[in-house]
């Protein structure tokens, strides 16, 4: 297997990787009272020291209220949260490493399981987490501008802490897809609307401000999906046409490269086309991408949480699709959640020695 394509080097704006691999988001909540820990800086220089080009946080949330679900998902707000994070970039700096942090807002949630609930009642577009489950409030005009600010606020910081890049978390049912979402936002205000290019109008804004407290050169990254949690099989955009109506503002706010998660990579959007939806993407919006989707194991993410096993599995569709261009980078999670080395495997050949996953990697910070 040749995968010379996986790692050639990738420049754009502030981002100036040696590869084309990105370690995906993945929530660990081992950031007791959303204070990351030393724990945590060195989890992400282990696995920049071993030849990830990109590492994308663990989604962080902004200073709003009721932002998190969990008392242990990290801040990217308060003055222990943003030292935290200086020690991760510094110490992934000093790795070899190039870093972003996942900036995020969670919506309506379910309850934590620990019984833990935020200060204030969630909040999002509607009152509803998904259609027939309300938990939360919807979010008035002023909630809006803050959130907005926010998320401002969050991406300042980043550039200002010195990260390369900034990821805004518009994906998986959260609170910016939860705006995309007709069963979830039912406003009858500027933020609502029957077509998703309608519903899109909040995410707009939010990249607007983002990129305005970054300015022109900074790197800005959206995550998006179009399944729900919910619903594996859901589309938001059902075909081209309603995928251009969604993306092109978007791209036109201020996005340099989309983010595109799906269950399977290798898995065709729309009929009539193998292109997946990072392959869509850039050939609708004309932007950089990231396609991301049980790469490397022969079992999807939500099967690990359900606590099934994978097994490596091969890299060969993968390194197809990159050498033809559908997508620029490849983002990988379970595997390098198992193993920090597992990039440093695929470039020399050793792929005898890649490990499988199991739901036990769910409890360390290996």
């Amino acid at each position: 297997m040749n995968t010379d394509s996986l790692f050639k080097p990738f420049k754009l704006k502030s981002l100036n990787i040696k590869n084309r691999i990105v370690m995906a988001p993945m929530t660990r909540s081992f950031s007791p009272n959303g204070i990351p820990t030393d724990d945590v800086a060195a989890y992400y220089a282990r696995r920049a020291a071993a030849e990830v080009g990109l590492i994308l946080s663990e989604g962080t949330v902004i200073n709003r209220p009721s932002s998190s679900a969990d008392p242990n998902i990290p801040h990217f707000y308060g003055d222990q949260a943003l030292a935290g994070w200086q020690k991760v970039i510094n110490d992934v700096h000093a790795s070899g490493g190039q870093m972003g942090p996942q900036i995020w807002h969670q919506g309506v949630m379910e309850n934590h399981a620990s019984g833990w609930l935020p200060s204030t009642p969630f909040e999002g577009p509607s009152s509803l987490q998904r259609p027939g489950f309300e938990n939360g409030v919807p979010m008035s005009d002023a909630a809006i501008a803050d959130t907005i600010s926010a998320f401002g606020q969050a991406a300042a910081d980043a550039k200002a802490l010195g990260f390369d890049t900034v990821e805004i978390h518009g994906a998986h049912q959260y609170l910016i897809d939860q705006f995309f979402w007709d069963g979830t936002n039912t406003r009858t205000d500027i933020y609502g609307g029957k077509t998703l290019a309608e519903r899109s109008r909040f995410a707009v804004e939010v990249i607007k401000e983002v990129r305005k407290r970054v300015g022109e050169d900074f790197t800005v990254i959206i995550r998006l999906s179009q399944f729900k949690p919910s619903d594996y099989n859901f589309k938001l955009a059902k075909n081209e046409k309603e995928m251009e109506q969604w993306l092109t503002p978007l791209s036109s706010a201020g996005i340099d490269i989309f983010h595109c998660s799906q269950r399977r990579f290798w898995e065709s959007e729309f009929e009539g086309s193998d292109l997946n939806f990072a392959g869509w993407a850039k050939k609708i919006t004309g932007k950089a991408t990231i396609s991301v989707g049980s790469v490397g194991l022969d079992g999807d993410f939500f099967g690990a949480f359900a606590g099934q096993s994978s097994q490596p599995s091969s890299l060969d569709e993968l390194v197809r699709r990159m050498d033809r261009g559908d997508f620029d980078l490849i983002a990988v999670g379970r595997p390098l959640l198992a193993d920090p080395n597992w990039v440093e495997k695929i470039k020399n050949n050793r792929t005898d020695k890649l490990k499988g996953f199991t739901k036990d990697a769910f409890a360390t910070l290996a």
